[in-house]
């Protein structure tokens, strides 16, 4: 039956993404809507995840292919899963980070608007967050260093019920 493997694959999704919620800390947004960095109400350097590895991303001496990039969000259209042609300097920059670092890896955060229905947004975030997996696996970033999870609308960026608030948890957050 086709439908039994892709319930299966939802349920572990949806309960992943519940677990996750339980422990999560918050986090901030680093990148503007243009793709440019930002210094938003987080500001940056403030973002979630662990570098893999001892000294990855500091010192400013340090070749630019060896810093995780500054900005680490990503935005989408409404109901896509396309990656913007404006983000696509931000992927280049990331995948270069991550072939530089055999040893880094990174989990790719897909996230969503509110509206749809919940399994709808877990969906629609695996799919952006498996658009970026497959534009650095071209560019040539191991598999291996590359995690994909969807929190679909459960933590949202910006709080309301307008455009501007949907713009912003429309995304993709790298997280090393």
């Amino acid at each position: 039956m086709q439908f039994k493997p892709y319930a299966r694959t939802l349920i572990a999704a949806m309960s992943m993404a519940v677990m996750a919620g339980c422990s999560s800390t918050g986090g901030t947004q680093e990148g503007s809507m243009d793709g440019t960095a930002g210094t938003g109400a987080g500001g940056v350097g403030t973002g979630t995840g662990q570098v893999s590895g001892s000294g990855l991303g500091e010192g400013a001496g340090q070749m630019a292919g060896s810093r995780i990039p500054e900005v680490r969000t990503i935005y989408f259209a409404y109901d896509s899963d396309t990656i913007r042609p404006e983000f696509q300097s931000v992927l280049q920059s990331h995948a270069r980070f991550l072939q530089n670092n055999g040893n880094a890896s990174v989990v790719l955060q897909g996230h969503t608007d509110e509206r749809g229905t919940r399994e709808y947004n877990l969906a629609l975030g695996e799919r952006r967050a498996d658009a970026v997996k497959r534009f650095l696996s071209v560019q040539g970033v191991s598999p291996s260093q590359v995690e994909v999870v969807s929190y679909g609308e459960e933590r949202p960026a910006a709080r309301g019920s307008n455009e501007e608030a949907y713009a912003q948890n429309r995304r993709v957050v790298f997280a090393y």
